[in-house]
């Protein structure tokens, strides 16, 4: 963090681009000026190892002799959908119902952003929950990398458990017990 914490101040902007194997990308903030560059470490301060382009974002920023840096993200609010159909697993369902399913701890098995989808387990759990790129994207992710741990709602989907919202480590912080146990606060 900065030693001068006068140089410190919060930015509202959107996410103009993020690369993941970069380990960088860059906001344009609200109120104009140059881009200002969006660390990996940064990402990962605040649970997540990428984000989606065009999401909003609202960071605390730093000037050094180099630019303006972002050294804490505050928070992240996806990308608008757009015009992209929804997945067809999802055509039944509503948002409320989506939201209604429990936020259960996971971990990355692996996951091809070329191919468009990967796999993740909740942990506790043998079976393997199927991750599709559209859905990141709408929970505001761009990438996913092998054993980074992710809180998910999943469905039961036309060929098998799906994720259908995905969100950084930080939002199952209180999701202690074993999921499955009868134990968690999502469970009765």
């Amino acid at each position: 963090m900065a030693e001068d914490l006068s140089s410190l101040y919060q930015v509202d902007g959107q996410v103009k681009w993020f690369d993941p194997a970069k380990g960088y990308g860059f906001v344009l903030a609200d109120e104009g000026g140059p881009d200002i560059l969006l660390h990996v470490n940064v990402l990962r301060n605040f649970g997540q190892s990428s984000v989606a382009d065009g999401s909003r974002i609202r960071i605390v920023t730093h000037r050094t002799q180099r630019g303006v840096q972002a050294v804490e993200v505050v928070s992240i609010t996806p990308p608008e959908r757009g015009d992209t159909a929804p997945l067809s697993d999802f055509a039944g369902l509503d948002a409320e119902t989506i939201r209604a399913t429990p936020l259960l701890p996971a971990r990355v098995k692996w996951f091809d952003k070329g191919k468009g989808f990967g796999f993740a387990n909740v942990f506790g759990r043998p079976e393997d929950v199927f991750l599709h790129v559209e859905v990141l994207r709408q929970s505001g992710l761009a990438d996913l990398q092998p054993g980074e741990a992710l809180a998910i709602r999943v469905i039961d989907g036309r060929r098998g458990r799906m994720a259908a919202e995905v969100e950084g480590w930080e939002a199952a912080n209180g999701l202690v017990s074993v999921p499955g146990d009868g134990s968690g606060p999502d469970e009765a």
